[in-house]
């Protein structure tokens, strides 16, 4: 979204925040500084700073930067991060100042949206004017992160490991925050939510708030936040906020770019000579030392890609042969002609044996339980993101009551042709309000074992059973769905064994879920997901889908048939329930291109 300003003569103070620790403060005495000589007397600006161990007699010496129109405040975060922590499986996040952002909105509710800035930054023009942009519903308010943009390693990472396009990824130390949104969406318990089920060790506490404000984010003027680690796009003498980002210190390198911005205000501060002493001070272990925090972050962005993604090794670059959507089309086109319906349109990773002490289906183990739970609450966010930005669109669900009248567990069929058709079948689960009961989900092992970045954590951990190539550990699979069942829960099952983008057809059904019906005396929940476009696009062109989650009369094993009979009676039965509603919605008969030879 383009950027607007709204001057409003009526907002008079300017919240700014910063965060430090005591050996920090002479830094930020000079980004205080950099702020408080380009204000103007038609506005009150406030600074606070978030700290939990600044000593009185520094915040003394801070404060004498004060003047009439600029007020300092130190803000102890010491007692909140107890109460938060207490949330937190990972207890090493809250040492970090760059993590206090995060809690801004609800620890000053009297704010409807604020400014951030690190304390490693240099501002060159009235920081109200940054203030005064319009956030309307967006979350946040941010500037590009260049050396994401500008390195490929980077941008591959945040792709890869994060999902989000480079030129998407937003640089967190200068943002304008809407703590309102902030408030109203919880962004503090998803937050805490999701630290808590994955781990970014790159660029942390900025990769979260990135997946968290995903396709929220108003893009401010690339001068509000120049970094020091990229290629400068324009003037040097155009940058309104200077940001010696990383390594990028004037006040330990003397050819430091812009570095005599820094040092302009340096030498209005009570630091001045401290910080001349640590520029002098600093020696070639120091330099050595910064280097080898860069070569560490890069293989550390390295390392997680290979991780999340080591199957793109087999193509040799690290990249993965993307498939268009026109290939895809015309792959699904092949297959039908030729008759073949469970093979995948896209492939999966290859993935690796699953060995039997690496699944807990049952979960019976107490983190896996907890992780179980944190992974539910991921997904059902990641859904509602999809929802707000119309890229997963749910337009009806009929049949619910079939649902509800089961009594016991079942076997729930469902046609596959998107990552997020197990979404929609979730949500008519739930909307039926099937009370404690729960919904599993059938996987294959490549999925599990081999899956990506943050999908591959949720197929690893939010009520999925994967099956295995290890007879071992099948029978642990057989074990679980028979104990499921038994319990009253429901499993769904993708009974063609293939998913087809977006294709409308049923395609032939495989046995497998018939046999677990069969052999566990529950009846199979036919369900059946039809489409139509709407007015938005996705990020190909093509139209989003709208889905219609059909929920068919329950088929009942019967006792006066073998099993293979009943399997073959039930297949048969679900078959010709699916290609009713296909002709029905879609008003022309169920035929395939192989038909035609």
């Amino acid at each position: 979204m383009k950027a607007k300003l709204s001057l409003r003569k009526n907002h008079r103070i300017i919240p700014i925040f910063l965060a430090a620790d005591d050996k920090y403060v002479k830094y930020m005495m000079v980004t205080m500084k950099s702020i408080i000589e380009n204000t103007d007397m038609k506005h009150e600006y406030r600074l606070y700073v978030l700290h939990m161990d600044i000593t009185l007699e520094n915040q003394i010496r801070v404060k004498k930067l004060e003047t009439a129109n600029c007020k300092i405040f130190f803000v102890d975060v010491s007692d909140e991060m107890k109460k938060i922590s207490k949330k937190i499986a990972l207890r090493d996040y809250y040492t970090s100042t760059t993590y206090y952002r995060l809690f801004i909105a609800d620890m000053f509710p009297e704010y409807s949206k604020v400014v951030y800035v690190d304390s490693d930054t240099i501002i060159r023009d009235n920081i109200a004017n940054l203030y005064q942009y319009t956030l309307g519903d967006n979350f946040i308010g941010a500037v590009r992160d260049q050396l994401v943009v500008q390195t490929d390693i980077y941008g591959d990472y945040v792709e890869k490991v994060l999902g989000i396009s480079r030129g998407a990824y937003f640089n967190a130390g200068v943002v304008l925050i809407n703590c309102d949104k902030f408030r109203r969406e919880g962004m503090l318990k998803q937050f805490i939510e999701l630290l808590n089920t994955y781990t970014f060790v790159v660029a942390q506490d900025q990769d979260y708030l990135n997946i968290l404000c995903k396709g929220s984010v108003l893009w401010l003027d690339p001068r509000w936040n120049v970094q020091m680690t990229g290629k400068l796009m324009f003037e040097e003498d155009k940058a309104k906020l200077v940001h010696y980002n990383l390594a990028a210190k004037p006040w330990h390198y003397k050819n430091c770019r812009l570095g005599e911005y820094f040092w302009q205000y340096a030498k209005q501060t009570q630091s001045y000579e401290e910080l001349l002493e640590v520029l002098q001070n600093y020696t070639a272990e120091d330099e050595a030392r910064d280097k080898a925090y860069g070569d560490n972050l890069y293989n550390l962005a390295i390392a997680e890609i290979q991780k999340s993604n080591n199957y793109y090794n087999m193509f040799g670059n690290n990249e993965a042969p993307k498939l268009t959507r026109v290939e895809v089309l015309r792959r699904i086109e092949k297959l039908e002609r030729a008759g073949i319906f469970d093979k995948d349109v896209e492939d999966d990773p290859p993935g690796r044996e699953l060995l039997p002490h690496e699944i807990d289906y049952l979960k019976r183990n107490l983190n896996n339980r907890l992780r179980a739970r944190y992974a539910f609450k991921i997904a059902h966010w990641f859904a509602d993101v999809l929802i707000r930005k119309k890229q997963f669109v749910v337009k009806d669900m009929i049949g619910l009551e079939h649902f509800v009248e089961l009594e016991g567990g079942a076997i729930i069929t469902c046609n596959h042709f998107n990552a997020f058709d197990s979404f929609a079948t979730q949500l008519a689960f739930e909307k039926a309000n099937t009370g404690r009961r729960k919904l599993f989900r059938v996987i294959s092992e490549a999925n599990y074992t081999a899956f990506p970045g943050f999908y591959g954590f949720l197929m690893r951990n939010c009520n999925t059973l994967p099956l295995s190539s290890n007879k071992l550990t099948m029978k642990k699979f057989m074990m679980a769905i028979n104990m499921i069942l038994q319990k009253g829960h429901f499993i769904l099952i993708y009974p063609e064994q293939s998913m087809w983008w977006n294709y409308k057809k049923p395609k032939p059904l495989k046995k497998g879920a018939y046999n677990f019906a069969v052999s566990n005396k529950v009846p199979v929940l036919p369900c059946f997901i039809t489409m139509e476009d709407t007015d938005v696009m996705d990020a190909d062109g093509y139209p989003v889908q709208a889905y219609t989650v059909h929920v068919e009369t329950p088929i009942y094993p019967d006792p006066n048939k073998s099993k293979a009979e009943n399997i073959e009676m039930m297949m048969q039965m679900n078959y010709e329930v699916w290609k009713e509603i296909y002709e029905e919605v879609y008003q022309i008969p169920l035929k395939y291109l192989c038909d035609e030879k």
